[in-house]
């Protein structure tokens, strides 16, 4: 079973656990999909097959090459993307997603209305305030937020070279739970922001208070958490060797250049 399958069946086996379902969206938004598409990219162009179902115009997508080409029975092109730009490029388009759809136990339809609240989910951009820390203690969280903060993290490797998470007391009294991201490359603040944001809301956590800050290294802030905090790795993802090799998978793939949708 892939990850996406597990999520499945957690939400499907929790009809009424609000944070399975959003654990279940979570792992949807971040994983890859295979997007079937009527013909070949062109450029940052992409054109997905259109079904016309009773429910509505649904598009295809999949979480493994394989499930993709059992579904089609033919090679077919397809685009490989993050669910969360699938999302994006569907919302407001009326269309639903077609998932998995054949013998896989994550088969399902996602309404329009479903796609459309995923998109405005990730696409939720967290306040920005400014705030002086006084001093650091061990963090105090639910495992299920420390988890979820885990794995997300895990997935910006290069972005930092690590993060750091501890219970702050600012300067004006207020207390609550800092993650400082050391040594951010720059411009890469906004998306880091943006996965601590998400993990809180898939996490089904959302009323969670956690400030984001960024330090750089050897910075006094960053050396007092450090002595205290939790220490988040992020590694450096390998090369993608494989990459080069599906040329159809390459729209998409730089977040300063979405595809576009042409239907």
């Amino acid at each position: 079973m892939t990850l996406l399958d597990q999520a499945h069946a957690a939400m499907e086996a929790a009809p009424g656990d609000d944070a399975a379902r959003l654990r279940f969206y979570g792992q949807l938004a971040d994983g890859e999909l295979f997007l079937l598409l009527e013909r070949e990219p062109e450029d940052e162009t992409l054109t997905p097959q259109v079904f016309n179902l009773d429910e509505g115009p649904v598009v295809l997508a999949f979480d493994l090459e394989e499930r993709l080409a059992a579904f089609t029975g033919v090679p077919a092109p397809y685009a490989a993307l993050p669910g969360r730009v699938v999302a994006g490029l569907l919302a407001g388009q009326g269309i639903g997603l077609g998932l998995n759809l054949g013998d896989a136990p994550s088969a399902m339809l996602l309404p329009p209305d479903a796609v459309e609240w995923l998109a405005d989910t990730i696409g939720h951009a967290p306040d920005e305030a400014e705030a002086r820390p006084e001093s650091f203690t061990p963090p105090r969280l639910p495992q299920s937020l420390i988890a979820a903060l885990d794995g997300k993290l895990g997935r910006a490797g290069g972005l930092a070279a690590h993060a750091l998470l501890a219970a702050v007391r600012y300067d004006d009294g207020r207390e609550g739970h800092m993650l400082a991201f050391i040594a951010a490359k720059p411009g890469a603040e906004p998306a880091l922001a943006r996965s601590v944001s998400e993990a809180l809301t898939f996490s089904g956590l959302e009323a969670e208070a956690l400030d984001v800050a960024f330090f750089a290294e050897g910075a006094p802030a960053e050396v007092a958490m450090a002595r205290v905090g939790l220490r988040f790795d992020l590694p450096v993802p390998k090369a993608p060797e494989l990459r080069e090799e599906r040329a159809p998978a390459a729209p998409g793939m730089d977040p300063a250049r979405p595809p576009i949708l042409r239907y």
